[in-house]
């Protein structure tokens, strides 16, 4: 069966295009081919790029059992492991996923709150007025922090500091599209000692995975496991059979969670915060309603803010940090708004393009938060964390501490943007992140009669 058209340049060309500016690429294509195109990347099979809601619609509403989605993620492997729940399909899959969903959601993930906010308030505290900062590495700083504590329980030690610059120096081995190369051509990929790229990151890979087990042993000479860690409630956790995860699946999942948690958040704060004070209205709309919740205010409440709430929604919209969903491989063919596919056919729910349509979203490359007020788009229409059973299971703990987080800084600073050019996003590893990390600078702190205080009354959500 032919699969839709797509650019004739050779897979090598496209691959190049696809890591330089993979937006760009996207939009070209989008405006050439329409809804559905193909791609032809060196090294990946043919992706078949999807953008129009009805189709996503029928995708994520099919039997999940119609499509194995992790051999199509097999790119991220080096980094999260085989046993991530990323690269899981079928039955394995579902059950890996049902053990790791209760630490995300309901009162374990609201007992998180005030730890977010103490972490963005410790953080900004050693900003210095008239000094600039770049808010993506200030915001990577929280969100690193936030999810080692989330997920370990770890606030200091001699584990902990170890941890923490591990991560964030992997992690910032990707942060260009030059160096992003690395996760995309194989030949790169040769581990030469550390003097080459790919041996200092699959150095530091197993530094962090001895310290995981070192923690994983550690919590197993317990004679009980206490705490509301993710961590602790994944040893306790058991499947169907009452069996407990392995090592190895921990140590995969610990992995997935360390740098999904908190890279991808620590992105959309960032450009939050370039997009909130690049249109003073928006900033100001915004910090009025942060002061209405007077002093002290829950952080339940905060996340119920209506603009707040839109704010978050619209980052996520225009510049979605993972600006796809992850692939569906067809395990017999099928069709997709009419047209039939092949089995083994990669399809690709855009969610990129899909935020980007006029028929949607007019005027799709302006920042308007009000959208999100006058109407609700469907799942097939806004889907920044994907969908169906291959939804990011931490979509509603990113959410709130997108909100928590801004709260806390915008309620107590007064920033400013350090340079007024527009800022473009840029490939970050998997990721798409503003260019130069937005730089900022602090030019006072709000005063006590203005300001709210985040955070300080949430011992009820404990």
């Amino acid at each position: 069966m032919k699969l839709p058209d797509g650019p004739k340049s050779s897979p090598t060309m496209q691959l190049i295009r696809w890591i330089a500016d993979p937006l760009a690429f996207l939009d070209s294509c989008a405006e050439r081919y329409g809804d559905t195109f193909t791609l032809n990347l060196r090294n990946f099979e043919p992706l078949v790029f999807l953008s129009h809601p009805q189709a996503i619609q029928e995708i994520f509403t099919a039997d999940p059992k119609l499509f194995d989605s992790g051999r199509g993620n097999k790119i991220v492997k080096p980094l999260v492991g085989e046993n991530s729940l990323l690269l899981l399909d079928g039955a394995r899959h579902a059950a890996q996923r049902r053990l790791m969903m209760p630490p995300f959601h309901g009162e374990r993930m609201h007992s998180y709150s005030q730890l977010m906010c103490e972490i963005a308030e410790q953080v900004a505290s050693q900003w210095n007025v008239g000094k600039p900062i770049c808010i993506r590495a200030q915001m990577q700083e929280i969100t690193l922090q936030v999810i080692v504590q989330t997920v370990f329980g770890l606030r200091e030690g001699v584990r902990y500091q170890q941890l923490i610059p591990l991560l964030s120096a992997m992690l910032n081995m990707t942060d260009s599209p030059l160096s992003s190369s690395l996760l995309f051509f194989r030949f790169l990929q040769k581990d030469l000692g550390a003097w080459s790229p790919w041996g200092r990151f699959v150095g530091r890979r197993q530094q962090i995975y001895e310290l995981l087990q070192a923690e994983i042993d550690e919590r197993r000479e317990r004679s009980q496991l206490q705490g509301n860690d993710v961590l602790t409630l994944m040893m306790s956790a058991r499947d169907e059979l009452g069996q407990p995860m392995t090592d190895a699946e921990l140590k995969d999942e610990l992995m997935t969670l360390l740098f999904a948690g908190h890279e991808t958040t620590a992105t959309a704060l960032a450009w939050a915060f370039y997009w909130i004070h690049q249109r003073p209205s928006i900033y100001q709309k915004l910090v009025q309603e942060l002061d209405s919740l007077g002093e002290n205010p829950e952080p339940i409440a905060i996340a119920k803010l209506p603009y707040l709430t839109a704010v978050c929604q619209e980052t996520l919209r225009i510049y979605p940090v993972i600006f796809f969903a992850f692939p569906r491989v067809t395990k017999a063919p099928m069709q997709v708004m009419g047209r039939q596919y092949d089995t083994n056919t990669t399809l690709f729910p855009c969610i990129y393009l899909t935020h980007h349509r006029e028929d949607i979203y007019p005027e799709p490359n302006q920042f308007k938060p009000e959208r999100f007020l006058d109407r609700q788009f469907s799942p097939y229409e806004y889907l920044p964390f994907g969908g169906s059973n291959r939804r990011c299971v931490g979509f509603a703990l990113a959410q709130m501490e997108m909100k928590l987080v801004l709260a806390s800084i915008l309620s107590r600073y007064q920033l400013t943007l350090a340079d007024t050019k527009p800022v473009k996003p840029q490939r970050r590893g998997f990721t798409v992140s503003p260019e130069g990390g937005v730089r900022m600078m602090v030019i006072g702190q709000r005063s006590p009669s203005e300001r709210v205080s985040v955070g300080t009354a949430s011992t009820s959500t404990q």
